[in-house]
């Protein structure tokens, strides 16, 4: 196993437990939430300042201010007149690389494609699915969404967020299928049929390219 998968993933697909399932499947790590706190830890910046800008870019210049007192280190001339949500990336950014140097492993979200983009040993995968499946899901999961139309409102809500991020710090466009390796509707199979889908994709990857 040589490959690096990348997963964007539409809000309740599905996609961080279809990574993790991955992960298992072919013996490697899966870096979800856990990337924030290795990036903060390799750069010193604040892991609080990264959970808040997860996925999330912001425009307002008080907010990186306020927060900018929240992070340390990145202090060399490069970094010192960059808003914290910036800083913030491009530490996500380096250690993205850096987790992919290292050896083969599932990084969901965070733009992982993008910073890959100069790697030749990445799949570039997305995951959509279904709203009514996607409703399912996000209602099981959080106890506080107790509605069908809280958790469309949930979604669409991280869904804007995800894009937003990803258009921003991107050269490409989150969700379209031009920008992937290979994009796949997780209602279809379902969360297993849909790994075993991949790790086939996965396999005849390796083979191609060995």
């Amino acid at each position: 196993m040589k490959t690096v998968i990348t997963i964007g993933r539409q809000f309740g697909s599905g996609g961080r437990e279809i990574g993790e399932k991955l992960a298992e499947r072919f013996g490697i790590k899966c870096y979800d939430k856990e990337l924030l706190t290795k990036a903060a830890k390799d750069s010193g910046l604040c892991e609080e300042v990264f959970e808040n800008h997860d996925e999330r870019p912001t425009s307002s210049f008080l907010y990186n201010l306020v927060m900018d007192t929240y992070s340390f280190g990145y202090t060399n001339t490069t970094y010192v007149d960059m808003p914290v949500s910036h800083k913030v990336f491009l530490a996500q950014f380096d250690t993205i690389k850096k987790i992919a140097s290292e050896g083969p492993c599932v990084i969901v979200g965070r733009c992982a494609d993008y910073a890959l983009q100069d790697f030749d040993n990445v799949l570039n995968l997305f995951i959509y699915a279904k709203l009514d499946d996607r409703v399912e899901r996000i209602m099981k999961r959080f106890d506080d969404i107790s509605s069908p139309e809280k958790a469309k409102e949930m979604i669409r809500k991280k869904d804007k967020q995800r894009k937003s991020y990803y258009d921003y710090y991107s050269s490409k466009r989150w969700g379209h299928v031009d920008t992937y390796d290979l994009a796949i509707d997780s209602s279809v199979l379902g969360i297993d049929g849909t790994v075993n889908l991949i790790s086939q994709y996965i396999e005849d990857y390796e083979k191609r390219n060995a």
